[in-house]
């Protein structure tokens, strides 16, 4: 809640520096529109606020340190000079808008005060002006409705930003060049109406030829009115409004683009007399000047009246005598002829026939009745209706022609007239060829005749009876005169009618849309005016439409007549405004609920918030997306009254505002001596419910922590385990849970209670430690310790019975370890050792002299094989010598020798390993 009313506060803060337009803490200055409006202008790196340069570089520099590695001389050189360039940048931008910050406080300042002076300008300018028309009205039959005009075109002229181009939408301001039509008075920028006119004259022209482009002179008409003008009528020069002074100085003491001299010009409708006021825009002021004149009937004495009024009736009954010649006009006097007779009389037709009631205005009148007069010859009837003289001569009387109209016949008026028996002749409807039949009455019949004829557009021919008209299918694809949409007609002969479809073009306002049809160049502006009001609507100025969004709304002078939007019955009395109303800044005074004091703080029903988790702007270039502040209705501020309270744990006597009267906790530790008596109650300063019984004011309460650290008192010696109890007084019981042991081999893992090792001797330690299975440990000999686990050396006792063999493997025998080691007894070949080995080396010798002989023999024939070869071939017929070669006995017999040898040294093997064991 206090930080909510410390945005409050900052918030109302910020909003009465966008009100005034105060300078913030010499960075910047923070403006907004009145009314809620978007910020107008804001210095910062952001464009929302101000922002304080240390801050900015600080923290553009940590974000440079953060970036650049350690341990680089070149990235920290870049770095600093980007760190600098940045900041220079930031100081650049800071400085350009605070520049145009203070310019716009100026201006600011400029326009409230020009606008305090504009209101007082505006009541005397208003007064100058009733005073200068009531000479016109304050006298007999002035014409007010005239003068409203002029009134009208007067005061815009004087208002900044009043008159508006029609063509370009925009002010005409007082040091610009205008042209004024002289039909509709309305005001135009020199070059607007110049191109105007320009394109207008080349788009009439347009559609001639070379030969009579500049023969003629085509008008070009006014955007507003339509008035035409002629091509010299070009505006090429600016004048005043009366035309007497060629580019008029600005004089801040006349109307803007009038020359200060009397106007002087005629008067319309003209009646002799010149205008007196001074160069004025829009039309002349009726005629002021005093004239004696009678009334319209000429019956009344002749009375002074204003000029522009002269013409006034008497209202006495007119006189004259109507056209009926029978009635007299019993209208009031009145202007110009009298009307028709309104009176109805009984009248005959032009023959006599009929007799009816008419208007007496109309005594001429035929009925629908056939003459039937007899004619002169006696056998036929008039055939005409109701008319006026003689019927005339019989019209079948004297000469008459043949239907062929080649013969001619004189007749009696009973008798028809015969055919010629000629051809006929005549021209048929097609117009080219004649009739072929013979003279005959009534209509010729349809020309029959096969031709060769050409479509409407010229495109196509095609033979076909003379009658029937030929249109193609070709659609025109030639534009029409808006130069826009193609003509689209079948068989067009090329006189493309104007293209009919609407122009839709959105015109210069914005609003609306051309209603006329399609053409070329540009539209004619929007007719339409609008009225710019007040909020309350008391007050408004008519502009052209398109230009309400761009006039300012006029001042209105009436109190602002909105209802309060705050609890108050009426608010703080301002001006006719836009926008919302000015937050009130009244004494809340409310009753609050819990204490009943009233609230003293301004009224919060539309308090100014900062907006939170708004969009983070990247640099200064980047405008704000929503505003900074949201109006909302706050609660009361809590009541601050002080009143002494008591802490929860009864540490200290504190006053606390009203709004947090009650229990509260000081934020001490409680310290009171919990149940284990080792510990004190570590909770910060809470309530604690007294025992009656207790008299130990430092004794813990139920609320107080339970003590749940374990127990923190020594153990035995030798016990490794903490107590299984939580903190809690006394002694702690003997520790009962299983210690894990290695056994004396090192092999087996035994558990053991942990106080019965803490307990016991050494005798019972090893007892304990022992596993019960045989020692693993090897003896010197090599084999394994035959007692059971044991600690210590194992005893050198060993028993275990040995193999030995004597030297050729032959004799085998089993003795004790601990013996043969102690008296190092070897065992002898006997003598049957001996001689299997004589035997064995006899073999030996054998298969080496062998090979040896098997060897010299392979050389000698390798020998001979060499010298055959050296001494060539031999001839066929020849015989070659065979030398015998003698085997040797181991060369006959090696091959059964192998076997027999390997079986005795099986033989051999066999025995030794089984005579030995």
């Amino acid at each position: 809640m206090e930080a909510s009313w410390r945005q409050v506060a900052s918030g109302r803060g910020r909003a009465r520096g966008r009100a005034t337009a105060a300078p913030s803490s010499g960075n910047g200055v923070h403006l907004r529109g009145v009314g809620g409006g978007r910020e107008k202008g804001s210095v910062g790196a952001a464009g929302l606020g101000p922002i304080p340069g240390g801050a900015a570089t600080s923290a553009a520099a940590g974000s440079s340190a953060r970036r650049s590695p350690a341990g680089s001389e070149a990235p920290q050189t870049s770095v600093a000079s980007a760190e600098l360039m940045s900041q220079k940048k930031f100081e650049e931008i800071k400085k350009a808008n605070q520049a145009a910050a203070k310019k716009l406080v100026e201006e600011h300042f400029n326009s409230s005060s020009e606008e305090e002076g504009d209101e007082d300008f505006e009541g005397k300018r208003g007064k100058i002006v009733a005073n200068t028309f009531i000479t016109y009205t304050t006298q007999t039959d002035g014409d007010v409705r005239e003068l409203e005009r002029t009134k009208q075109y007067v005061n815009e002229a004087f208002q900044a930003g009043a008159m508006t181009c029609l063509i370009c939408i925009a002010s005409v301001k007082r040091n610009q060049a205008v042209w004024s039509c002289s039909g509709c008075f309305c005001i135009f920028h020199m070059p607007c109406i110049q191109k105007w006119a320009k394109d207008s004259q080349f788009l009439v022209s347009s559609p001639l030829t070379d030969d009579d482009f500049g023969k003629r002179d085509y008008p070009w008409p006014c955007p507003k009115c339509r008035f035409e003008y002629k091509r010299s009528d070009t505006p090429s020069r600016y004048y005043c409004y009366c035309g007497k002074v060629e580019d008029p100085p600005l004089d801040p003491w006349l109307v803007p683009h009038s020359c200060g001299q009397v106007c002087e010009r005629d008067f319309k409708p003209p009646c002799g007399h010149k205008c007196l006021l001074l160069c004025h825009p829009g039309p002349c002021p009726p005629c002021p000047k005093m004239v004696t004149t009678t009334c319209y009937c000429k019956k009344a004495k002749p009375i002074p009246r204003r000029c522009s009024a002269k013409e006034w009736s008497c209202h006495l009954p007119c006189g004259r005598k109507l056209l009926c010649g029978q009635h007299k006009c019993e209208n009031p006097c009145h202007a110009g002829s009298c009307p028709p007779c309104p009176r109805v009389s009984r009248q005959k037709c032009v023959c006599g026939k009929q007799v009816a009631e008419r208007s007496c205005a109309s005594p001429l009148w035929h009925c629908d009745q056939v003459c039937g007069k007899t004619l002169p010859c006696g056998n036929h009837t008039c055939e005409q209706v109701c008319h006026v003289g003689a019927c005339g001569e019989c019209p079948r009387s004297g000469k008459r022609f043949c239907p062929c109209q080649k013969s001619k016949f004189s007749l009696p008026c009973t008798e028809d007239v015969p055919t010629c028996g000629d051809s006929c002749d005549k021209v048929l409807e097609c117009g080219i060829h004649r009739c072929s039949q013979r003279c005959h009455r009534g209509p010729c019949e349809t020309c029959r005749q096969e031709v060769e004829k050409h479509c409407r557009c010229g495109k196509h021919t095609k033979r076909m009876p003379c009658h029937k008209p030929y249109l193609c299918e070709t659609k025109c694809v030639k534009m029409r005169d808006c130069q826009k949409h193609q003509c689209r007609r079948k068989c067009c002969p090329g006189n493309c009618p104007p293209c009919d479809q609407n122009c839709g073009r959105t015109l210069g306002c914005r609003n609306h849309k051309c209603p006329s049809v399609c053409h070329r160049g540009s539209c004619y502006p929007c007719p339409e005016t609008v009225d710019v009001k007040c909020n309350c609507g008391n007050t408004k100025v008519t502009v052209p439409c398109g230009r309400e969004r761009t006039t300012r709304p006029p001042k209105c002078k009436e109190q602002c007549s909105r209802p309060p939007t705050c609890h108050h019955t009426s608010q703080e009395k301002h001006r006719c405004h836009f926008g919302c109303c000015p937050p009130c800044h009244q004494p809340c005074r409310k009753v609050l609920e819990k204490c009943g004091h009233l609230c003293p703080a301004p009224c919060h029903d539309q308090a100014l918030v900062k907006q939170t988790g708004r969009h983070q702007p990247s640099g200064p270039w980047e405008q704000p997306s929503e505003p900074a502040f949201i109006q909302t209705a706050l609660p009361c501020p809590p009541c601050q009254v002080p009143i002494p309270m008591e802490c929860l744990g009864k540490h200290e006597v504190s006053p606390l505002p009203c709004h947090t009267v009650g229990p509260y906790s000081c934020r001490r530790v409680c310290g009171r001596t919990l149940d284990c008596q080792n510990h004190t109650c570590m909770k910060e300063c809470h309530k604690v419910t007294e025992i009656d019984s207790c008299t130990d004011k430092n004794k813990a309460g139920p609320e107080c922590l339970q003590c749940e650290e374990g127990c923190s008192k020594s153990r035995p010696p030798g016990c490794p385990h903490p107590c299984v109890l939580p903190c809690h007084p006394g002694e702690c019981p003997p520790c009962v849970q299983m210690l894990r042991v290695k056994c004396h081999c090192k092999i087996t893992s035994l558990y053991v209670e942990c106080r019965k090792i803490t307990t016991a001797d050494v005798n019972e330690k090893n007892l304990l430690s022992c596993c019960k299975n045989q020692c693993p440990k090897e003896l010197p000999c090599g084999h394994r310790c035959k007692e059971m686990c044991h600690p210590g050396e194992c005893p050198f006792n060993c028993n275990q019975k040995v193999k030995l063999r004597c030297p050729c493997k032959r004799i085998k025998k089993e003795l004790q370890c601990n013996k043969v080691r102690e008296n190092q007894i070897s065992i002898e070949c006997d003598i049957t050792c001996k001689e299997m080995k004589r035997k064995a080396s006899e073999i030996k010798e054998a298969e080496a002299k062998a090979a040896l002989e098997e060897e010299k023999r392979r050389q000698q024939a390798e020998l001979e094989a060499f010298e055959n070869r050296l001494k060539g071939r031999r001839k066929k017929n020849r015989k070659r010598d065979e030398v015998a070669v003698e085997l040797t006995l181991w060369q006959k017999y090696k091959y059964h020798l192998f076997p027999v040898c390997a079986v005795l040294v099986l033989v051999f093997a066999w025995y030794i390993v089984h005579g030995v064991d």
